[in-house]
């Protein structure tokens, strides 16, 4: 059976399975088996329905990422590869099915890289437009079609016009750099040593353009001749200078000595060799810039990210020898700081993370400190998003050896939670051991609760110090009190589980004898108001007997000033000197009436101030 005869043979029986499925999936009558059968119809139905075509890819996709490293490899190919074949008519010549065939092979990736562009999405408005009518339209429309397009140009044709060896006529394929320097910002931001990888991509910048000036250097030695002077590539006619490997290592070499400027170089004869050299020279000083400045932000940037991790101990430094501390503490402190840069530890956790927003700090936090949190007994059974608030207030810290964490009898402000070390519980001497606490142990839980009865009053109960080098996280008394806040029934959870461990231990006074002095102290709180009260009442009552006698006096001043100016009134003067008495009496009687009326205002303002009194009082009294 030929071929033809094969394919049709299997294209027919796909077409009979496919009717079978579809006729079992319209003759189903109901049941589990017939639903299941169903289900598994339209799942092939829905694959057979996939266009491919119409896919469209998350540019934070990890296919996105890798696509774009394997484009890397074509882009450095042809601007690599395609200024070596034509300066180097001898290389290109001798591999040249390899070189045609890594040519269409990196114009194949060119063109999947289009197609990868096209269904390639973006965010707008911060959402992915998956779209294929408009992606289309967005990358047809864009500059970065045109330069797809350019660098994909047949310019292959102008061999037969120029010849198989003049692959310069591919230099179009060299306008992909953007998609390369696209690769690399990506590969930055993924690597955990960016430094290093910056490091790294500047030597591959260098040696790129080193390759460039070695094979211009031997073109134009070609141009001049081989051998004419010194400063040109030696004759090719020697055995020794005549293999493509040492003719490009020489190339090299002497380029590289150039940019660098630490070898010393033939003096150029001629003007074309003078102009190549100035050309060379200036670019060098770029160059040496450039590495200068790069090597110069990886070192501070290297200097920041120390200054950040621990402390400048140079300023410690200072301030100790300014202050004239004892021989025995300086060592103490340079032991501490040692110890932190050996062994890295990071004590300022967050200034490292405060460039990250909340919730990915959060995140990090949990990883990095919920199961060492969730490992102390009053916060085992609490809710997660209290845990989560209080992982953000942990606070590592570093003690040495032989240094107390705390004293029997200090006022407790924080809790420790061990992370690494050893601590020893110690009696009052320093010598007696007790107990020694390691990894995973806390202590000082419940001095940071407000427990009622607590016998020691928070304080603590022992003397605890360091035997080696220990790492603890402290969580203080302020910021659990701030995150309670927001919990009451967390915080309702805790102390009851700390009066539990008080109960354990002994040190909580019992509830009935606290009951009669809770209700002592109410009933004293009753009785004194009880008595204030009585005494504003009292003091109510003689203000308001005040009031009524004053406003007594002032009305029968009042009437007797009326009676008083209607008599004079109605009694005239007869003559001249009675006038004149009735006058001075008019004055006297006027006199006494401003008098009068000035007293009267006097005592209303006395009325007033016992008014305002009054009110005043009736206010403290409700």
């Amino acid at each position: 059976m030929d071929k033809t005869g094969i394919s049709s043979f299997t294209g027919n029986q796909w077409q009979r399975l496919l009717r079978w499925h579809r006729g079992q999936k319209d003759n189903e009558e109901g049941g589990d088996g017939v639903k299941d059968e169903g289900k598994q119809n339209s799942i092939l139905d829905l694959k057979l329905k996939v266009n491919w075509k119409e896919r469209v890819i998350d540019p934070a996709d990890q296919f996105y990422y890798v696509w774009i490293q394997v484009m890397i490899f074509p882009i450095v190919y042809n601007w690599v590869i395609i200024i070596l074949r034509t300066c180097f008519t001898t290389i290109a010549l001798s591999y040249l099915p390899v070189w045609l065939t890594l040519d269409y092979l990196s114009d194949l990736m060119y063109i999947i890289d289009m197609i990868v562009t096209v269904h390639t999405g973006y965010l707008d408005q911060g959402i992915l437009i998956k779209d294929l009518a408009q992606l289309k339209n967005r990358y047809l429309h864009s500059k970065h079609f045109l330069r797809d397009l350019a660098s994909l140009m047949p310019t292959d044709f102008l061999y037969f016009a120029f010849g198989i060896q003049t692959p310069m006529v591919r230099i179009n394929r060299l306008l992909r750099l953007p998609r390369l320097s696209e690769a690399l910002d990506r590969m930055e931001t993924r690597t955990s040593y960016p430094n290093t990888f910056r490091i790294s991509k500047l030597m591959i910048y260098i040696f790129v353009l080193i390759h460039w000036n070695a094979c211009l250097y031997f073109a134009l030695s070609s141009y001049i001749g081989f051998g004419s002077d010194n400063w040109v590539y030696p004759n090719i006619t020697h055995v020794e200078f005549a293999s493509m490997r040492r003719q490009y290592f020489y190339c090299f070499w002497f380029s590289a000595q150039i940019f660098t400027t630490v070898g010393d170089t033939p003096l150029p004869k001629r003007e074309e060799e003078y102009l190549f050299m100035i050309a060379d020279l200036l670019i060098a000083v770029l160059v040496f810039a450039s590495i200068v400045g790069n090597v110069g932000n990886v070192i501070s940037s290297l200097r920041d990210r120390d200054n950040v991790f621990f402390p400048n101990h140079e300023l410690v430094k200072a301030y100790l020898r300014s202050h004239y501390i004892s021989k025995e503490l300086r060592q103490r402190i340079d032991n501490w700081y040692q110890h932190l840069h050996i062994n890295k530890k990071i004590m300022r956790e967050n200034e490292i993370l405060q460039q990250l927003p909340l919730h990915l700090r959060t995140e990090i936090a949990v990883s990095v400190h919920l199961p060492t949190l969730s490992k102390v007994t009053i916060f085992q059974s609490c809710e997660k998003s209290l845990l989560e608030e209080l992982v953000l207030k942990l606070t590592p810290q570093v003690f040495s050896p032989g240094e107390y964490v705390c004293r029997k009898g200090d006022v407790g402000h924080e809790m420790y939670i061990i992370k690494e070390g050893k601590l020893a519980v110690v009696a009052d001497d320093g010598v007696t051991e007790f107990a020694v606490l390691s990894e995973g142990n806390f202590f000082g839980e419940i001095s940071i609760l407000n427990i009622k009865g607590n016998k020691s009053g928070n304080r603590r109960t022992a003397n605890i110090r360091s035997i080696g080098y220990s790492d603890l996280f402290s969580l203080s008394k302020e910021d659990l009190t701030d995150v309670l806040s927001e919990f009451p029934a967390a915080k309702h959870h805790l102390e009851e589980k700390g009066r539990q461990i008080l109960t354990k231990m002994g040190m909580l006074e019992e509830s009935g004898d606290g009951e009669e002095r809770e209700a002592e102290k109410v009933e004293t709180k009753i009785k004194r108001l009880e008595s204030n009260l009585e005494v504003l009442q009292t003091k109510l009552a003689r203000l308001m007997v005040e009031l009524e006698s004053s406003h007594r006096k002032m009305q029968a001043r009042v009437e007797q000033l009326e009676w008083e100016a209607a008599a004079l009134e109605t009694q005239l003067p007869e003559n001249g000197k009675e006038g004149e008495t009735a006058q001075g009496r008019g004055e006297g009687v006027g006199g006494d009436v401003v008098w009068e009326r000035e007293e009267a205002e006097g005592e209303e303002e006395e009325e007033d101030e016992r008014c305002t009194l009054t009110i005043y009082y009736l206010t403290l009294c409700v």
